[in-house]
């Protein structure tokens, strides 16, 4: 969990970035892919991530309104998602302190440290993310690399793909 609001400014930057660098390869096309019939949608999943970034902050009091999103192209979501991500990183520099990740805030019916619920709010786009990349890829997108290269960055170096 994070003590500092400037360790998480650190991994907010890096998450961030490796979303953002997701839904830019997004096509229009793609966002309709499903896993299954009536499932989420990979757009869907894209709205879900780019909502989570104003319903849970709003609820911590950061003056971010809670919105409800539905972008319908590739390039609506990606600019979307990359103004919500900032207005975090402005928010939460111009309202809290260090000590603001200690307070208590009721959270779905749970007691969370502000710091636990940034924590939340990244691993949970994390969660999405890597559903999204299942999606991308039985939609026949090329998949960028987040934790290491893809299977098409390795072959683009020359080396083979990890199986």
């Amino acid at each position: 969990m994070f003590t500092k609001i400037t360790d998480f400014l650190t991994a907010w930057e890096s998450e961030s970035a490796s979303t953002l660098r997701l839904f830019q390869h997004l096509t229009d096309k793609a966002l309709s892919q499903e896993v299954y019939p009536g499932g989420r949608t990979l757009g869907r999943l894209a709205n879900h991530i780019i909502e989570t970034l104003s319903e849970l902050p709003h609820k911590l009091s950061l003056d971010i309104d809670e919105e409800k999103v539905d972008f319908h192209s590739a390039h609506e979501l990606a600019e979307a998602y990359q103004k919500a991500a900032e207005k975090l990183v402005v928010s939460i520099k111009d309202k809290w302190t260090d000590a603001s990740l200690a307070t208590t805030t009721n959270m779905y019916g749970e007691e969370w440290k502000n710091a636990f619920s940034l924590w939340v709010l990244i691993t949970h786009q994390i969660h999405h993310r890597a559903q999204m990349t299942v999606l991308m890829r039985q939609a026949g997108l090329k998949v960028p690399g987040i934790y290491g290269p893809s299977k098409e960055e390795w072959v683009a170096m020359g080396m083979k793909p990890m199986d």
